[in-house]
């Protein structure tokens, strides 16, 4: 989507459609307008205020009404989109109105559009954080995954969105937010669309030759490495490759490096993604019913590839590293068996109690493979465990970590993409469930806190750098009718990566 930062007279300008903000008064005898709306309303004799005021216009929350006519305005219509009350438009409240507003604007027969959305105040947050979310909005609305239906949808005529701007001073920091955010939201969509493929499409090295297509597309900033099986035994990964032991896909595990740093010498940021394309349990085998939606068991690798993808437009002066663990867990007469031991690349032993707790083996010698980096921070994004699900629901990604400071950092990045986390204990007093009698540790430690236990076993293979652990059950994708990945947490990552750029530019004087 292409876009621009316009600074103009809204009522003057000459666009398809305009997007328009309206608070809902609760007495419907009168109206609410913002200042820039109110512009709108003088040039059009209040057409916006008597409509609103009449209750003709239904400014609930997230309600959409287009007016097909927009007398004495340059606007050819009105897309009018409902904020609810001015006190209860918060954060969530904008964002549910920014999208519903572009899933319309979307579906209109129009090549241009403009809005007025980053005028609406919100406390501590800044235009350039409002035009980021417009445009990841309208990327995200205009995703289409149609690819294997004989009569797919006709692609949106919508390709060209303006930004209006009413402080001049507003407009650098709006375009800059702009371009991170359609950054982002393309990211998003190519997270979505690796997630939602099917897993006689997208296996291992489905996913490794879209790694070397990043790279060739990259022109030089993404050099990529891809471990075959036979260079994964001769290193020592018997985690990873126990996991992929039962299936004809073959595993793989797939390294991108960007160097981006001022310092090429300065310490990576590693981003670790569990890339089961398809699990059905292996010998522990799931329940028929919702096996399909494992496919989307590769989440993580694939909020990978879609960082990756971002980041790639945005260039941040930073050297990173993405690492993806990629296997296809299935039962035959080779795959592993509750009960087996094996040796991981770290060289711990791990008795397999439950063959459908893989992810944690394949992430577990990724770790290990992380150290020669010697990285400044490593987080491993993974849909590892159910129990995620039964304590935070579908709305927050659950963090844990080694560190503080780093969990504070992701903490932090979830609430600036509102793209949300939330830090959950990694005590040592649960360490303990994961004793075996007979191998240095168990990849189980049973029912109660599923979720902790899974990160403890991680943390064992993450003593020697800052480590977060973000399980992503629960935000991957959604089931139901809204069947389909959702592309988080691309924003988190990319948000907290940026952030890092900022940290370094602070230390060096740069901002």
């Amino acid at each position: 989507m292409e876009f621009s930062v316009q600074t103009a007279n809204p009522a003057k300008i000459e666009t398809a459609c305009l997007v328009v903000p309206v608070y809902k008064v609760p007495d419907h005898k009168s109206s609410d307008l913002l200042p820039a709306v109110a512009k709108l309303d003088d040039a059009s004799e209040q057409l916006i205020g008597q409509l609103v005021a009449s209750g003709d216009i239904d400014a609930s929350l997230a309600n959409v009404q287009l007016l097909p006519y927009a007398p004495g305005l340059g606007a050819e219509r009105l897309l009018i989109v409902g904020l609810g009350e001015r006190e209860k438009c918060h954060e969530t409240a904008y964002l549910k109105a920014l999208d519903a507003a572009m899933a319309a604007l979307i579906k209109l027969p129009i090549d241009n559009a403009s809005v007025m959305l980053t005028e609406v105040p919100l406390a501590d947050r800044d235009t350039g954080w409002k035009a980021r979310k417009v445009l990841e909005s309208i990327e995200r609305a205009n995703y289409r995954f149609d690819q294997f239906k004989r009569n797919p949808a006709p692609a949106a005529s919508l390709t060209q969105l303006n930004l209006m701007i009413s402080n001049a001073a507003d407009a650098e920091r709006a375009r800059q937010g702009a371009h991170q955010g359609s950054a982002i939201g393309q990211g998003i969509n190519y997270t979505r669309t690796l997630g939602n493929l099917p897993g006689n499409v997208c296996t291992p090295s489905y996913l490794a030759d879209q790694a070397e297509q990043l790279g060739r597309e990259s022109q030089g900033a993404l050099a990529v490495d891809i471990l075959d099986e036979e260079a994964l035994a001769e290193l020592g990964a018997g985690a990873l490759l126990s996991v992929g032991r039962g299936s004809r896909e073959p595993s793989r595990l797939i390294v991108m490096h960007y160097k981006g740093a001022d310092n090429a010498e300065e310490a990576p940021h590693v981003l670790i993604g569990k890339g089961i394309t398809f699990d059905t349990g292996g010998i522990s085998l799931k329940a028929g019913e919702g096996m399909d939606e494992m496919k989307f068991d590769m989440g993580g690798a694939a909020s990978v590839f879609g960082t990756v993808k971002a980041l790639l437009t945005i260039k941040p002066k930073l050297n990173l590293v993405f690492i993806v663990a990629a296997a296809e867990n299935m039962p035959d007469g080779a795959a592993t068996k509750p009960g087996d031991i094996i040796t991981t690349l770290k060289g711990l032993t791990v008795e397999v109690l439950n063959t459908d707790a893989e992810g944690r083996l394949v992430l577990c010698d990724a770790l290990t493979y992380a150290e020669r980096f010697k990285p400044a921070s490593v987080v491993d994004i993974a849909t590892l465990t159910g129990a995620a699900i039964i304590a935070l629901g579908h709305h927050a990604t659950g963090l844990l970590s080694n560190d503080d400071d780093l969990a504070l950092d992701l903490l932090d990045a979830g609430e600036g993409a509102w793209d949300r986390a939330w830090h959950l204990p990694l005590w040592d007093e649960y360490q303990e469930q994961l004793d075996s009698n007979f191998a240095d540790l168990a990849n189980i430690g049973g029912r109660p806190a599923g979720t902790i236990t899974a990160a403890c076993f991680l943390s064992r293979f993450a003593d020697r750098f800052p480590w977060a652990h973000l399980d992503i059950a629960g935000t991957a994708w959604h089931s139901g009718k809204q069947k389909g990945a959702t592309g988080r947490p691309v924003g988190l990552l990319t948000q907290y990566l940026l952030d890092r750029e900022n940290d370094v530019q602070v230390e060096n004087g740069d901002d």
